[in-house]
């Protein structure tokens, strides 16, 4: 059968979309595997390293920010944030600015973890899209940027 010049499908694109992510984010869970974390309780820990720089104190968040940057429910990030926490990787302690609510930080522990688990992921960046000239990286990054309303540089 000759190739045709139509386009795909709106589906058909989006099929090829979530393919690409599942298998990104399959091989991306059994790199976690020897880290022992699931990808939402590194994405939880990677919020906290981003919300402390976004804040410029090391306090830490609050649950409810946590949540908010993992876009899950409060309940569910108290149960992320509960196995960090029976692993050493993170702490709680109350706000001094609202004692009614509580504070997530990394221990220093965690810190290093998601250091290590970060650079592994850079690794596994580079090996998945590695497939890709850097021509085709570039209009991915374009595309994808387009898609999900990052301005253009």
């Amino acid at each position: 059968m000759p190739p045709s010049n139509n386009p795909p499908l709106a589906r058909d694109l989006s099929e090829l979309f979530h393919r690409a992510f599942r298998s990104f984010r399959q091989s991306w869970s059994q790199q976690l595997a020897p880290f022992e974390l699931t990808p939402h309780q590194f994405r939880a820990m990677h919020s906290l390293v981003r919300g402390t720089a976004d804040h410029g104190t090391p306090e830490g968040l609050r649950l409810k920010e946590v949540a908010e940057r993992l876009h899950i429910a409060a309940r569910s990030a108290t149960e992320v944030i509960d196995h960090l926490e029976a692993k050493g990787l993170v702490n709680r302690c109350t706000d001094p600015v609202d004692r009614r609510a509580t504070l997530v930080t990394l221990t220093p522990e965690g810190r290093t973890l998601t250091d290590e688990v970060q650079v592994a992921r850079r690794d596994h960046a580079q090996l998945f899209f590695g497939r890709l000239d850097a021509q085709e990286r570039a209009e991915l990054s374009r595309i994808l940027g387009k898609l999900g309303g990052t301005p253009e540089r």
